[in-house]
């Protein structure tokens, strides 16, 4: 989701492998993703971003234990992520009477708001790409963990790959500024060295390429999504949109969206975006509504 996750996010990601392996740290960000899919908190971070955040910045208790319900969540879990988020400075509560009402705050809705620029804005392809890389050399003591997991988690949730130790590239130039705050973050920042480089010659970049990032596993992670949204028969307009953002929101984090020529053939990067908009499209309306209609039902006057 955002450009720069929240300590918490940091913290409950665990640790990775060691840099300059790829599969390894691309199963782990995998892994991770599994283990939180169906989680009432990340649930709840993708309600308040397609409806809370459009809808003016507020709802109710009882609406989030309605949708989350839907979801497969208890309503004890919804609640405890209610008010484990506010605990982390992204909600206020607000007592109407017997109700509470749940605001954004600032900080989170410039999260949402980058998060959602970055999610809808993803269309897993780089068609004009002028050959230039974001290369790090950044080195963190190994007997700082804490800065060498901060690093690896950054990097790699800014699309950072690693083809050896200390080495991150990003074909993305724009990227330089999340580098510059990873480092900066971890303490790092005067000990590394960011370059803007191009390849003037040796092994084959596909090659390097691989080495870097886990394209098999992204690209099963595609295939899955492609499988998993295949029907445009929602039976549940809301609950269907909410599990397709939710599922799609991991792609912005773990593609580099690297050149076509880098890329396997077949790729299945771009049929899962179009397949992620047209679905979206045909579904935000209905979804909306629901939205809309269990928030009216939970500004009834009964406690929460």
């Amino acid at each position: 989701m955002p450009a720069r996750p929240s300590a918490a996010a940091i913290k409950a990601a665990g640790d990775e492998s060691a840099p300059g392996r790829a599969h390894g740290r691309a199963e782990s960000l995998s892994r991770r993703h599994d283990r939180g899919a169906n989680t009432a908190r990340g649930l709840l971070f993708t309600v308040l971003g397609e409806f809370v955040l459009p809808a003016g910045g507020a709802a109710w208790t009882a609406a989030f234990i309605e949708v989350l319900g839907r979801l497969g969540i208890e309503e004890k879990a919804a609640r405890q992520a209610l008010m484990r988020t506010a605990a982390d400075g992204w909600l206020i509560s607000d007592r109407v009477g017997r109700r509470t009402r749940w605001l954004l705050t600032p900080s989170a809705e410039r999260l949402l708001t980058e998060g959602a620029e970055r999610i809808y804005g993803f269309t897993a392809t780089r068609p004009d790409w002028e050959g230039r890389w974001v290369l790090v050399l950044a080195r963190a003591p190994e007997a700082d963990r804490s800065a060498r997991h901060l690093l690896r988690t950054r990097l790699s949730w800014a699309g950072f790959g690693s083809p050896a130790p200390g080495v991150w590239l990003s074909p993305d130039t724009g990227r330089k500024a999340e580098a510059e705050r990873a480092l900066a973050d971890a303490g790092l920042l005067t000990e590394s060295q960011i370059f803007l480089a191009e390849h003037c010659g040796g092994g084959e970049l596909a090659a390097m390429t691989r080495q870097a990032w886990d394209l098999e596993e992204i690209e099963r992670r595609y295939e899955e999504f492609l499988a998993q949204f295949a029907s445009p028969v929602a039976a549940d307009s809301l609950t269907m949109l909410i599990e397709l953002v939710h599922s799609w929101r991991r792609f912005p984090w773990i593609d580099p969206v690297l050149p076509t020529a880098m890329l396997p053939e077949g790729w299945s990067g771009s049929r899962a975006a179009e397949l992620f908009r047209l679905r979206h499209s045909n579904w935000a309306a209905a979804a909306g509504e629901k939205w809309q209609n269990a928030g009216s039902l939970a500004s009834s006057d009964v406690p929460q």
